[in-house]
């Protein structure tokens, strides 16, 4: 940790919230853009919130193109700052963006970097556990960038008890919705496979209201779990009577993904099993035949990119991408 923050200039803030300020800034000794987040470490007990001790610990390990870089971290009177690469655009403003069309190697492309993130963390055996389009975020080259690490958690003592409380909502494991205090990484395949058929469709895939209706538009579009097909599922705390709704057929999967190839059904399915222990893996995932069928996924610089905007419609984007 430095505690020179004269290697950095401040410019405009583009986000605030009640523990931190983000600014842009720039590198002096580069003229490189970047992200400066300002934690106010007095308004805590202990001194610092857990989520920015976890996001520090955890992008200093992870090194990795598809993983957001932490350039530096230095502390001032009474804050915290981390320095973070300057990623303006993310992926969910690309979804929304109706003027942006996708092509199927596009979303191929934008997947294939999202595993490749994800492997590295799990293979550094750190869950994300808060995987969503706002969280991948995309750099001027067209490199997707996982980041918001604030509730990822390393996978330590199989039998210590974990929260169920995390991923935001839609984009939230089965297995987390019935409150499970033990998981896998199969957490964050499954939010990968929502995001998969999100990129498909252009808009959400299991958009619930709260987390009672996440449950019932979950089970409508994917079927009702039961012990047959989820051995145990009724001993997790949250399990109760629920609407018996019956799997989707192969057919209507095609008519829900119109533009689908076979293979990517495939994958998708795979991804988004109901029971935790028959999700494909990450390395499974990055090997499937999806990968190799034509086209080829489109190379990073190659991806669509989002319109140039005004100066506000830009500062009330940065002010949703570093909500604080």
């Amino acid at each position: 940790m430095t505690t020179a923050p004269l290697k950095y200039s401040k410019s405009k803030k583009v986000g605030e919230g009640t523990y931190a300020v983000v600014y842009l800034g720039t590198q002096i000794s580069s003229n490189r853009k970047i992200a400066i987040k300002e934690i106010k470490t007095g308004m805590f007990k202990d001194g610092l919130d857990m989520s920015a001790i976890r996001e520090v610990k955890y992008l200093q390990e992870l090194k990795h193109p598809n993983v957001i870089e932490l350039v530096d971290v230095f502390s001032a009177t009474n804050n915290l700052n981390l320095v973070l690469e300057f990623l303006p655009c993310d992926l969910e403003v690309l979804i929304k963006d109706t003027s942006v069309v996708f092509k199927s190697a596009d979303i191929k492309s934008w997947l294939l970097m999202t595993l490749r993130g994800i492997h590295h963390c799990h293979r550094n055996f750190i869950l994300h556990r808060d995987l969503k389009p706002n969280n991948l975020l995309l750099a001027p080259d067209g490199q997707l960038k996982i980041a918001d690490f604030g509730l990822a958690r390393s996978l330590g003592n199989a039998n210590e008890d974990l929260t169920s409380n995390v991923v935001t909502r839609w984009y939230r494991a089965p297995e987390l919705l019935f409150g499970a205090k033990h998981y896998t990484p199969a957490v964050d395949m499954w939010s990968v496979g929502i995001i998969f058929a999100e990129l498909m469709l252009r808009t959400p895939y299991l958009p619930g209201k709260d987390d009672v209706d996440q449950l019932d538009v979950t089970f409508r579009a994917l079927g009702t779990p039961t012990e047959q097909i989820w051995p145990n599922v009724s001993m997790l705390p949250q399990y109760n009577a629920l609407r018996v709704y019956p799997p989707p057929s192969r057919q209507e999967l095609r008519n829900r993904f119109s533009a689908a190839t076979e293979k990517s059904l495939d994958l998708l399915i795979s991804m988004t099993q109901l029971d935790p222990s028959r999700r494909c893996d990450l390395t499974q995932a990055l090997l499937h035949e999806f990968f190799l069928e034509s086209p080829r996924p489109t190379e990073p610089e190659d991806l669509p990119k989002k319109k140039e905007k005004r100066v506000k419609e830009e500062d009330d984007e940065m002010n949703k991408r570093f909500k604080v």
